[in-house]
């Protein structure tokens, strides 16, 4: 009768064990997703006379926002985390140094995705200036 309930126990525990891994969340590598608290922000993407990109976040507490800057076969040249204690954030980017072409400027709360396409060239010979066109 002990080695039938031991039994028995033993199944329904790696029963359970298995059932609820099943529903777990995982990402592309087989982890479990941390919960995610999305939080409200707002977001506002300028230049400025110098040529410098400028960004401004501003999200309510408790949840973060990640920010990048890809481009367009999407190599980041900057990644940053708005905290979960933090509600503004203001960031410049000198894109002088980078290659002409086309970026993004990612920003996400967790759970929405809001892009910026950015384009970078160089103007024809002589202006010495860059256009940074913002969609």
């Amino acid at each position: 009768m002990k080695t039938l309930i031991k039994s028995l126990l033993v199944a329904f525990t790696l029963t359970a064990v298995t059932f609820s891994v099943s529903f777990a969340e995982t990402n592309s590598f087989g982890q479990t997703k941390p919960s995610v608290k999305a939080v409200a922000y707002q977001s506002s993407l300028y230049t400025d006379v110098k040529g410098k990109l400028r960004l401004a976040v501003d999200k309510q507490p408790g949840g973060i926002v990640e920010i990048r800057l890809i481009n367009s076969i999407g190599k980041e040249f900057f990644v940053q985390r708005v905290g979960k204690n933090q509600r503004r954030a203001r960031i410049q980017f000198d894109v002088s140094e980078l290659p002409d072409g086309a970026y993004e400027v990612v920003l996400t709360n967790g759970i929405t995705v809001f892009t910026n396409h950015l384009t970078l060239a160089t103007q024809v010979p002589g202006f010495s200036g860059r256009l940074i066109a913002l969609k």
